[in-house]
C-alpha cells in the first residue's frame, strides 16, 4: 500500500445500490451501517450467516459475478483474498468504490471507526493500516463526547449559523463566534 493521503468523505447512500460480496460475519457487520444510512443493499455469496439471511437486503446465493456490479454506486469486498481481488478489478474498471474489508490491496476506500453524538458524525481512519487503532480511538471519543451535551453544541451551532447567513458574517469570523457562544452555555453554571 503506498503512503498515499486519503480524501476522507461522509456519502450519502439512501436508495443507492451498495454490493456486499460475501457471506460471513464480516460481510454481516457491514449491513447494519449500510441499513442505517438507507442504502439499497444486494448481498452476494454462494453461503450466507442468518445475520445475513435475515436482514434487510437482496441476497442472491451464488458466486460473484461482474454483473453484479451494474448500477451499484459503491462495494463492499468481504469475500476471500482471491474474490475481493476479482471484485476490485471488476470494480476499477467501471470506476467504483470498493471497501475490501481487512485487505487493502484491494481496497479504494477504507470504513473508519465512527462516533455519533448528538447530530454529530467522527470518523476516524488509520489509511487502512490499523483497524483495531481506529477502533481504540473511536471508544476513547465515545467515552468523552456527553451525548446531550453534543446535543447542545449542534444546537448552538445551528442557531448560530443560522445567523451569521442572514447577516452575511465572513467564515473566517465564524469559528471565534462560536466558541463564545458555547462558552456561554456553561456561564450560568460558573456563577
Amino acid at each position: 500500500m503506498s503512503a498515499t493521503t486519503l480524501f476522507p468523505a461522509f456519502l450519502k447512500l439512501t436508495g443507492r445500490r451498495v454490493l456486499v460480496v460475501g457471506g460471513g460475519p464480516v460481510a454481516a457487520s457491514k449491513l447494519v451501517a449500510l441499513t442505517a444510512a438507507g442504502a439499497d443493499i444486494v448481498v452476494v455469496a454462494p453461503e450466507m450467516v442468518p445475520e445475513i439471511r435475515t436482514a434487510e437486503a437482496e441476497l442472491i446465493k451464488r458466486r460473484f459475478q461482474p454483473t453484479d456490479l451494474d448500477d451499484a454506486w459503491m462495494v463492499v469486498a468481504a469475500a476471500p483474498p482471491e474474490v475481493n481481488r476479482d471484485v476490485a478489478r471488476e470494480a476499477e474498471a467501471r470506476q467504483l468504490f470498493v471497501n475490501a474489508v481487512d485487505d487493502p490491496p484491494n481496497a479504494t476506500v477504507y470504513l473508519g471507526g465512527v462516533v455519533r453524538r448528538g447530530g454529530v458524525t467522527v470518523a476516524i481512519s488509520t489509511d487502512g493500516q490499523a483497524p483495531a487503532l481506529a477502533g481504540l480511538i473511536r471508544q476513547a471519543l465515545e467515552a468523552l463526547l456527553p451525548e446531550k451535551e453534543v446535543a447542545r453544541w449542534l444546537s448552538t451551532a445551528k442557531e448560530q449559523r443560522r445567523q451569521w447567513m442572514a447577516n452575511e458574517v465572513p467564515m473566517d469570523e465564524r469559528r471565534p463566534l462560536l466558541l463564545r457562544a458555547l462558552a456561554g452555555l456553561y456561564e450560568d453554571r460558573q456563577h
